[in-house]
């Protein structure tokens, strides 16, 4: 009973509990809405640790919580997002820990293509203004790669097409990494197998590809929306190896175009635009090689032609020896007049040469050098005597010097020189009186005594006379 008079006698009213009140809501919630579409603006969007995903629908009068579990998530083909428009499908039901109600979504589709466009333009704005579709980065397609990489389904048309058509035009080395090409997979898998192909390390165990191609078939927007996912996006734009995007026919865009360094209209006209054909390469390098015959052979025969043209303008051989071969003939006549003039020269210098070398000329030059070496042996000589007097007078003064500063003038002055029985000089009393024996040596004579007692004290104390001793 909600209304009823004030005096409505209390005990009449029934009780619930929490519990039952929470269940009788949630019973009459769900039987009254089973099953419902909800059309609304995105909120905010959660994605939880386990993979569930919490969002709100609004409008401008209201707002409803929604949640899509796990299994629900990765069957969407379109994941919402904030500011979009969608038109959710599911049953309405309470959550009680919270006294909530709220929209359990099953699935979600765009409330029509105009909401989608609306929201993959704004996705391509926000992108172009981080400078991620800007021309001046994107790279050169290597003109003759060895190693292609291909990021498609492993199933399907598209894969046998890229094979057949590599195969006919160039025999390089593919990688195919395989993924799926729509649903929630697609874009996390796209943008890991461009980022695992530009991890290989050069000249590692598996080759490291020189080109990349990213393809699909054709297919819906909703098909196709995994490449215009931003993760699928800063893949292709973060990539070090040229990318090629070959996502649907050639009227579908997605995002990937705007970021890979060249799009294909197909799949096909990526392996087209990925290596030349190599029938052409052969005739085109035959084609070369011709030119460079032709042009070799006609600058050659260009060179013959000016080298004669060239000659026809010198003088002849003949004539250019002609004065040399004159020149020559007139020193060849005047040779042998020389030689004998030269020949007679020589003789002439060499009688007088002669004139010096006979035995007469060369006893006279023998004897005046006698004499010049006798005068200078005498003169060594008297320099000689000199030198030896001066030196004999320098020692006889060294000699004197010497005995009057030796110790045996020092004696003749009185002094005496004391030794122990070693023979050693003795120079104090202490030492003295250690020795057995001492000899005394005087200017006329040595004198063996014996030695005196040990000082008692220090410096300057004399040991008494004994018997027999000098002191």
């Amino acid at each position: 009973m909600i209304d009823g008079p004030e005096d409505a006698i209390p005990g009449n009213t029934p009780e619930f509990t929490v519990s039952d009140l929470s269940g009788a809501v949630k019973r009459t919630l769900e039987g009254e809405f089973g099953r419902v579409r909800v059309r609304g603006e995105v909120g905010r969007v959660v994605i939880a640790r386990t993979g569930h995903m919490y969002f709100d629908l609004k409008d401008d009068r209201a707002v409803i919580a929604g949640v899509s579990w796990k299994g629900q998530v990765a069957r969407m083909k379109v994941r919402p997002e904030e500011g979009m428009e969608v038109i959710a499908t599911g049953r309405l039901t309470t959550f009680a820990p919270q006294s909530k109600y709220q929209l359990q979504v099953e699935s979600i589709e765009p409330a029509g293509a105009g909401a989608l466009m609306a929201m993959l333009e704004a996705r391509r704005k926000a992108l172009a203004a981080e400078g991620l579709f800007d021309a001046g980065r994107k790279r050169r397609l290597p003109y003759l790669p060895r190693v292609v990489g291909v990021v498609t389904s492993p199933q399907g048309a598209v894969i046998r097409d890229i094979l057949h058509r590599l195969s006919d035009r160039f025999g390089v080395h593919v990688l195919v990494w395989p993924v799926a090409v729509q649903g929630q997979g697609c874009a996390p898998q796209v943008a890991q197998a461009i980022e695992g192909f530009n991890a290989l390390a050069p000249g590692g165990p598996i080759p490291r590809p020189d080109v990349l191609i990213v393809a699909r078939g054709g297919g819906s927007i909703e098909d196709l929306w995994g490449f215009n996912e931003e993760i699928v996006v800063r893949a292709a734009a973060a990539s070090d190896i040229p990318l090629i995007s070959a996502v649907g026919h050639e009227t579908d865009t997605t995002l990937i175009d705007h970021a890979s360094d060249q799009r294909a209209p197909t799949p096909t006209a990526a392996a087209e635009i990925a290596v030349p054909v190599q029938a052409d390469l052969v005739a085109h390098v035959s084609n070369l090689n011709a030119r460079l015959v032709r042009g070799g052979a006609q600058s050659v025969a260009l060179r013959r032609q000016r080298l004669r043209d060239v000659g026809r303008a010198l003088p002849r051989p003949e004539n250019l020896l002609a004065p040399a071969m004159q020149r020559f003939d007139q020193w060849a006549e005047r040779v042998p007049g020389s030689l004998r003039a030269a020949l007679q020269s020589k003789r002439q210098e060499l009688r007088g040469a002669a004139a010096g070398l006979r035995p007469t000329a060369l006893n006279t030059q023998i004897a005046r050098g006698r004499e010049r070496l006798d005068g200078q042996s005498a003169r060594a000589d008297r320099a000689a005597l000199a030198r030896l007097d001066s030196l004999g007078t320098r020692l006889a003064s060294l000699e004197r010097l010497r005995q009057s500063l030796g110790y045996p003038a020092t004696l003749q002055r009185g002094y005496a020189v004391v030794r122990d029985d070693a023979g050693e000089v003795v120079t104090s009393a202490t030492r003295a009186g250690q020795a057995n024996a001492l000899q005394v040596e005087f200017r006329d004579g040595t004198l063996d005594v014996m030695a005196g007692k040990r000082p008692k004290s220090g410096k300057g104390t004399k040991p008494k006379p004994e018997q027999g001793s000098l002191f």
